[in-house]
């Protein structure tokens, strides 16, 4: 209400009362009711600032709080072992595609071995696998990891991994190396914000950081985290949208633990007496009597089958809350359901409770996680392609292969693509039929069906091929057993026509 509005509110509070009724009505008309400051919205206090600027005061609280709750929380471990399960799992094949199958076999050979924990670790404790579990691991929980690209003398070529937590980013850093850039966040950036370096703290065995940071150029780090704004440039937890609920959940149970221990404990209570002695000739009570302390109740709990005395004229109230463990089950599964859809994934995948799914509801909720694993698998290719890239490379440059116009076609011998170890099937009878009808109709290849099971699909052929002729040569029908149609093949095969020619 401005000065004039107030004037006319003192002089005739009914012409008052009209002007500010229609100022809100307008005011309401052109407005978003979830942009106003009424009563339900008064606490509700929201600005408008870049994503560095948003995230910087709270990342370091929020990637503190998703630990402790990686560490102590069961639902926690729900959702990120669900991502490491499925975006990584049981790793990936590579497949090399340089033209040459005598060049595939051999940069096949060297990655296998490479990828063992002394060859590609530069602590020499984790394999592939493990690190790329560890990857993505990391992401949901811290927000992001660095993986610096070490170059050593030892292992099966001179280039190892470094993984460190986004903690190693020396925020003390100020003084960028070129006087064009700027520091923010331990990371020297260009003026297009793309970063060019990065200074990293450097820690004592015994965990005591040094004083000067290392700075290590940026085509040798790969910072692995998810940018969901244009001007975010450091990482966020993919945990915090659902942090609180996680731990109000947690809270609710500890206190439903509480309340049905102590529900389940056996006690008495011995109430004394108070007795007036040589008023009526009354038995005095025991503290009286005995000359005893009154007893001190404070810090006491309820254990099972704890004997209490009490002073006299003391009672014992029970404060009983009602609803908790009868409404624990749905309440439970609410929160879960949050937290899992604010993660992106079904109910059933963070619970593992299948009691309310049918195969159909089952499959949907497996498509739909699928989506969700396909964006940080998605992000998660792109690293383990440049750590393959930067791989070839030193196959090279240390002569394990020797490739004459390597660099002249540099992409054509790095092309290469990465296969998913298969997972279960829900029905495998119904996901069969389903596949060959999709094969029949052309809606998927051999290739595609391959890949989904963990193959190359070159071998695969190649391995039937060989089944087929080992059979051919033992007189048995191995078609019959892999196509289904074994009175065709082994009439075809020229053991059976030999046999039905020689019973004549």
């Amino acid at each position: 209400m401005n000065w004039l509005d107030s004037v006319i509110g003192w002089i005739s509070p009914r012409a008052g009362y009209q002007r500010e009724v229609y100022r809100r009505a307008m005011e309401h008309g052109r407005s978003y009711d979830a942009a106003g400051y009424d009563r339900l919205n008064a606490g509700w206090r929201v600005f408008n600032d870049s994503a560095e600027m948003t995230d910087r005061f709270d990342r370091d609280t929020l990637r503190a709080r998703a630990r402790d709750l990686e560490r102590n929380s069961d639902i926690m471990n729900s959702v990120t072992r669900a991502y490491k399960r499925n975006v990584y799992g049981a790793g990936y094949r590579l497949r090399a595609n340089t033209g040459s199958e005598e060049l595939n076999r051999m940069i096949e050979k060297n990655w296998k071995i490479w990828c063992k924990q002394r060859n590609c670790d530069v602590t020499g404790t984790q394999c592939f696998d493990a690190l790329m579990r560890m990857v993505v691991v990391r992401k949901k929980v811290d927000g992001g990891i660095l993986l610096l690209k070490r170059y050593t003398s030892d292992g099966l070529v001179p280039f190892k991994l470094q993984a460190l937590e986004v903690d190693e980013l020396d925020m003390a850093a100020v003084s960028p190396k070129s006087k064009k850039n700027r520091v923010v966040g331990g990371i020297e950036y260009n003026q297009y914000n793309r970063p060019v370096g990065y200074f990293i703290r450097q820690y004592s065995i015994d965990g005591m950081a040094i004083n000067d940071p290392v700075y290590i150029e940026a085509k040798d780090v790969i910072f692995f985290y998810e940018k969901t704004r244009p001007t975010q440039i450091r990482e966020i937890s993919d945990m915090a949208p659902t942090i609180t609920r996680i731990r109000d959940t947690n809270e609710f149970m500890r206190a439903v633990s509480v309340k049905e221990r102590i529900l389940s404990c056996l006690a008495v209570f011995i109430k004394r007496i108070a007795s007036n002695a040589g008023i009526g000739g009354g038995r005095p009570g025991r503290a009286a009597s005995s000359g005893e302390q009154p007893e001190a109740y404070s810090g006491k709990t309820i254990t099972p089958g704890m004997i209490q005395y009490l002073n006299a004229d003391d009672s014992v109230d029970i404060v009983n809350p009602s609803g908790q463990a009868t409404d624990a089950t749905a309440y439970i599964k609410q929160e879960l359901r949050l937290v899992g859809s604010g993660q992106g994934l079904s109910y059933e995948t963070v619970s593992r409770d299948m009691s309310e799914s049918n195969y159909s509801s089952a499959r949907q909720g497996m498509i739909e996680d699928e989506l969700t694993y396909a964006e940080d698998r998605d992000m998660l290719l792109h690293i383990m392609d440049e750590i393959y890239e930067t791989f070839v490379i030193s196959l090279v440059l240390s002569g394990k292969i020797i490739i004459k116009d390597f660099w002249e076609k540099k992409e054509d011998y790095l092309d290469h693509s990465w296969i998913q170890a298969p997972k279960k099937w829900i029905d495998p009878l119904k996901e069969a039929n389903a596949n060959k009808t999709a094969l029949n109709t052309g809606q998927k290849t051999w290739a595609d069906l391959a890949a989904e099971n963990g193959k190359d699909w070159k071998e695969q052929i190649d391995e039937i091929a060989e089944i087929l002729n080992y059979g051919k040569s033992k007189g048995i029908d191995m078609g019959g057993v892999i196509f289904g149609k074994g009175r065709q093949a082994y009439a075809d095969n020229g053991t059976g026509k030999e046999k039905a020619g020689g019973s004549k």
